[in-house]
């Protein structure tokens, strides 16, 4: 949650629910719904939130320092049976609340509630929300009926499918780059839309006008098979055993007009460089746009709709801001979850 990217050095693993606890939250009967609130302090916008939230009656605050109190705090919200769960904070702070939260509520969570604070928002602007959505907006938008529905990532190690983490936006390949790049955006005052097309015009212009031996050029280590178990097939320009990017999402819109997966179906969008041939660069509008032809394809790129593939990677991957350690996952779409939307 600093200006760098922390590395894990391990995938978190699944928690059941402590004693006591349900993993199903029940139908309300209350007047106002009861909100278990997850409030990370250090988000960058947090310091502007109002203090209103501590004082009201139908609201369990939480405000952890460290990721291990999460899964104590969704546990007693499981067991307070709350009718919404209230996330302030930014894409790593959902993806925390949804890793931990994923052995306690498995396919029957509550309501959440994305508050966003942070860094980069790309789960708020999927969804809509205004950067001043407020607890008071998403209570009414409850009262109203107002949800949406997605589906996280799960990204599982292969050899321990207990090991786990879920989120909505992974990278591999020089994604890696371009996030570290996007860090220090933020520390120029950039946020969420403009460090997305501060970062993407930045990374192809390096990508296209440097030398062989630019990092920017630089290929991963990584295979990767489809749903099917066949390998995707690699179109040239690197080893077969590299690639140069991978992306792989459950949004459905992005910030700065991107829309690569706007063809695609299935509940999670693959997109994959085999190499970055300067030919395949110039097509970046397209792809962005999700307009890619035959030809582009030919070139050496992949984009397909998928409920799982498996990857080896070399490298490490970016989930949602933060890295992942290099290793064998299955990455699948998960339990399909209600957000609340104004």
């Amino acid at each position: 949650m600093s200006g760098t990217i922390h590395l894990f050095e391990r995938l978190p693993h699944l928690e059941a629910a402590s004693r006591g606890a349900s993993g199903s939250a029940s139908a309300a009967v209350r007047g106002s719904p009861l909100i278990g609130l997850i409030r990370n302090a250090r988000s960058h916008r947090n310091h502007q939130r109002a203090l209103e939230d501590e004082r009201r009656e139908n609201v369990i605050l939480a405000t952890p320092r460290e990721r291990s109190e999460l899964h104590g705090i969704l546990s007693d919200f499981a067991a307070k049976r709350v009718d919404c769960i209230a996330i302030d904070g930014g894409d790593g702070t959902v993806r925390d609340v949804l890793t931990a939260g994923a052995g306690i509520f498995g396919e029957s969570w509550p309501a959440i509630i994305v508050l966003p604070s942070g860094k980069t928002n790309a789960l708020a602007h999927d969804l809509g929300l205004p950067a001043d959505f407020s607890l008071d907006d998403a209570i009414d938008a409850v009262a109203r009926g107002t949800f949406a529905r997605r589906q996280p990532l799960v990204i599982a190690q292969r050899d321990d499918l207990s090991a786990q983490v879920h989120g909505f936006v992974l990278g591999g390949g020089v994604f890696n780059r371009a996030i570290a790049l996007g860090q220090r955006s933020h520390k120029l005052g950039a946020f969420n839309a403009a460090v997305v097309g501060l970062t993407a015009a930045w990374s192809l212009l390096q990508a296209f006008f440097g030398s062989a031996a630019n990092e920017w050029r630089r290929g991963s280590k990584m295979r990767i098979r489809m749903e099917d178990g066949s390998l995707l097939p690699h179109r040239g320009g690197l080893p077969e055993d590299e690639r140069y990017l991978l992306l792989v999402s459950s949004l459905e819109g992005f910030a700065a007009g991107l829309d690569p997966f706007r063809k695609v179906g299935g509940p999670m969008g693959v997109g994959v460089f085999d190499n970055p041939r300067r030919g395949l660069l110039l097509r970046f509008g397209a792809i962005a746009r999700g307009t890619t032809s035959a030809a582009t394809q030919r070139r050496g790129y992949h984009v397909f709709g998928s409920n799982a593939i498996e990857v080896d990677l070399g490298d490490a991957f970016i989930l949602d801001g933060e890295a992942f350690p290099a290793g064998r996952y299955r990455i699948a779409a998960g339990p399909k979850l209600r957000f609340v939307v104004p």
